[in-house]
C-alpha cells in the first residue's frame, strides 16, 4: 500500500522542502563548483531508473577534464580535486537530485542509479533492483555505501526492493543524514569512488 500510493507524494514533498531549506546551499554549491572547477557546473549522465528506463542524473561537477598526452581522460583520482573531495565527502554534489526526484526518475530512498553498461552483467536475482525506482540514498547506502563489496551492495539494493515500508524509508532517512555528518563510506580501499563492476567494463568511468 505504502509503495503503490503513498511513497511517490512523500518523495515529493521531501524534495520541495529541500528546495526550501536549501536552495541557497545549492547556489552556494553551484557558485563555488563554477570558481574552483569551471564549466560545466553540473555533471550530467545517462542512468538506469526504473524497470531499466534511462533518465539523466544530475549532480554538481567534483572533477576536472584533465586529459592524457593521448587525449583521454585522467583517472578519476587524478581528477578528483581536494575542493570535488569535499563535495562528495559531504554529499552536497548530490543536491541537484532532488530534481530528479521531483521529476518522478528518482525516489528519496531507493538503490543507488548505476552505469547502464552494467545492466547486461546482472544476475536475475540482482536485476530485481530495477524493479523500484533509484534512491538519493538506500539501505546499501547506510550499511557501508562504497566501501561494501559489490556483492554485498547489489544484495542489499534488492533486499529493499522485496521489503518497502513506510518505517523502513523513515529509519533509513534518519540514518542517510547520520551517516553524511559522519562522512562514512565515501569510496573503497585504493578507489576515487568504487572499482568498476566485476571488472568487465574496464576504461569507463565508474559512476557514483
Amino acid at each position: 500500500m505504502y509503495s503503490r500510493f503513498f511513497k511517490r507524494p512523500l518523495d515529493i514533498a521531501g524534495a520541495l522542502t529541500a528546495f526550501l531549506l536549501l536552495g541557497w546551499l545549492g547556489l552556494a554549491v553551484a557558485l563555488l563548483v563554477r570558481w574552483n572547477l569551471g564549466s560545466p557546473v553540473l555533471f550530467c549522465q545517462m542512468r538506469p531508473g526504473k524497470e531499466g528506463l534511462l533518465f539523466r542524473l544530475y549532480k554538481f561537477r567534483t572533477m576536472t577534464d584533465e586529459r592524457g598526452s593521448d587525449g583521454t581522460l585522467l583517472p578519476d583520482a587524478q581528477r578528483l580535486t581536494p575542493f570535488g573531495r569535499f563535495l562528495r565527502s559531504t554529499s552536497l554534489d548530490e543536491l541537484p537530485q532532488f530534481l530528479n526526484i521531483l521529476c518522478g526518475d528518482m525516489s528519496l530512498i531507493g538503490p543507488r542509479p548505476l552505469l547502464p553498461e552494467y545492466l547486461p552483467l546482472y544476475s536475475e536475482r540482482q536485476r530485481r533492483r530495477h524493479e523500484v525506482r533509484p534512491g538519493l540514498s538506500g539501505l546499501a547506502q547506510v550499511c557501508g555505501r562504497n566501501a561494501l563489496s559489490w556483492e554485498e551492495r547489489l544484495e542489499l539494493d534488492v533486499r529493499y526492493a522485496e521489503s518497502i515500508t513506510f518505517m523502513g524509508d523513515m529509519k533509513l532517512i534518519l540514518r542517510t543524514l547520520n551517516m553524511v555528518l559522519r562522512r562514512e563510506g565515501v569510496s573503497a580501499a585504493g578507489s576515487a569512488t568504487m572499482p568498476l563492476f566485476a571488472g568487465r567494463t574496464s576504461g569507463m568511468e565508474q559512476g557514483r
